[in-house]
Parts: structure tokens; C-alpha cells; sequence
């Protein structure tokens, strides 16, 4: 039998591998990725306190759009978390991919949020 790769655990992998170099501090905290298959998500971690300063997704009520999983639905993501990481005095962030490729709805929120203000 042939088995098959079981990709999210290969992304984990290559996530936690990544997380050993990348940390959120007060100043300049982490902007997390995390994409399923119908949603997208982010959240601005400060690792230093253990505190989630903002975050948003395609289930928040402030998401405008009907479809979450596409790079459209990305791109509002990245403008709600830019948005709401300038409320809560937030300049520059370290980017956080989750172990994805930068490609597709990644990159589009990265792209977004970059283009609402947030520098990385």
C-alpha cells in the first residue's frame, strides 16, 4: 500500500522550525497566519507577555465579504488586522507565514496589510 503524506503535519513541522527564530516582542510583535480551507486568519502575538494585542478573520462580524477563502477575503483580512494593530499603537510587526508558502491568500494578506500601513 502506498501511504499518503499528511501535508498539515508537514506544515506544523516546518512551522515550529521557523518559530524557533522568529519572536513577537511589545514593540514589534508577530503577525500570525493561520488558513484553513474555508477561513483565514491573523492575530499581532506578543510572545515576550503572552498576549494577543489584535486579531481578525473571515468570521469576524466587521468581514464584509461572502466568500472567506479566497485571496480577495485575504486582502480585507490584512486591511482589518493593519487597521486594528495601528489602534493598539502597533508600527512594525515580524511576519509569521504559519509554515504556508507565500503565495495565494498569504501573500495577499501580507500584501494588504503592507499596504494599510504595517511594516515588515
Amino acid at each position: 500500500m502506498i501511504s499518503k503524506i499528511d501535508k498539515n503535519a508537514v506544515r506544523r513541522k516546518r512551522h515550529l522550525r521557523v518559530r524557533k527564530n522568529i519572536s513577537g516582542t511589545p514593540e514589534r510583535p508577530r503577525l500570525n497566519v493561520y488558513r484553513s480551507n474555508k477561513n483565514i486568519y491573523a492575530q499581532l502575538i506578543d510572545d515576550v507577555n503572552y498576549k494577543t494585542l489584535a486579531s481578525a478573520s473571515t468570521q469576524d462580524k466587521d468581514f464584509s465579504g461572502k466568500n472567506g477563502s479566497n485571496k480577495e477575503a485575504a486582502a480585507e483580512v490584512g486591511k482589518l488586522i493593519a487597521e486594528r494593530g495601528k489602534a493598539a499603537g502597533v508600527e512594525t510587526v515580524v511576519f509569521d507565514r504559519g509554515g504556508y508558502l507565500y503565495h495565494g491568500r498569504v501573500a495577499a494578506l501580507a500584501e494588504s496589510a503592507r499596504e494599510n500601513g504595517l511594516k515588515f
